[in-house]
Formats: C-alpha cells, structure tokens, sequence
C-alpha cells in the first residue's frame, strides 16, 4: 500500500511539472500568409519564422525573408522573452535583440543597433493557436513606417 501510494505521488508530481512547462503558443515554424499581410515598402519581410527550445531555457529565433533592399537574408537570436537585449546575426539594421513575454499570446520586441532602438514590435499569437500577427514599426529614410505580416502555423 506504502509502495503504491509513493508511485501515485510520483505520478502525480510529473504530471504537474510536464504542465507547468508547457510549451509556449509562440513555439513552431510560422509562414507568412502574404494576402492577410500589410507590407510596408523597405521594410524585412519575414517568409518564414521558427522559435525553437535551446539550451539552458533559452529560445532559438531564426527567420528567412527578404531584407529592406529585395535581398534574402536569414537572421539567428537566441535568448531569453525576459526584455533583455541578446546579439541578433544577419540583420544589417540590428545587431542585438529583446522580447518581453507580455501575457501567453503577446510578446513585444525590439531591435537595436549599437544600443539605439531600430525597430520595435508586437506578435500576438490567435487564441486557437494557428496564427499570429507581427506589427513593426522602423524609422526608413526618416519616417516612421509601419508593417503587419501575418503567418500561418506550420
């Protein structure tokens, strides 16, 4: 009786950590749905977006798209959606970039280049969890130009 009763708890208890870290609504490979999405002109247009688990509680940010200038590009970030900055490579108008969690769906970013702000955003994952929307905002050419690229779970 002792040795069921401990199995139970066992039980019990790996249970309750496999639901405290539940995998994120923002985890998966997104694809940009171009017919939902406002582009901006100049403005990185990400094709494709995946957020992966790395190590030690970190995530894995890579995209795929065309930069500013009609040029593909690939960008890699791996941190924290704690608001600190992390290095960004491949983005030539950033090198370091945050994510703060603002609630399970929702967390907001921004890039920056030698510690000045090059573009901030949103993503909001829908509650259903097959979409999410990116609004950016970046200053191009001295205006402020914002863009919504909405993406398809994969």
């Amino acid at each position: 009786m002792k040795t069921r009763n401990i199995a139970l708890t066992l039980a019990l208890c790996v249970v309750g950590l496999s639901l405290s870290f539940a995998q994120s609504p923002q985890m998966g490979t997104w694809k940009l749905n171009e017919a939902k999405s406002k582009l901006a002109v100049g403005m990185m247009k990400n094709s494709t977006v995946t957020y992966a688990a790395a190590a030690d509680g970190m995530v894995k940010v890579t995209t795929e798209g065309i930069s500013g200038d009609g040029k593909p590009m690939q960008t890699e970030w791996t941190g924290k959606f704690d608001g600190k900055d992390y290095p960004l490579t491949g983005d030539p108008t950033a090198d370091s970039r945050s994510y703060k969690l603002v609630n399970d769906h929702t967390l907001t970013l921004e890039n920056k280049k030698m510690g000045k702000a090059a573009a901030t955003g949103k993503i909001v994952v829908a509650a259903d969890g097959k979409s999410r929307t990116l609004t950016a905002s970046a200053m191009l050419n001295g205006k402020k130009v914002t863009s919504t690229q909405m993406f398809d779970k994969q």
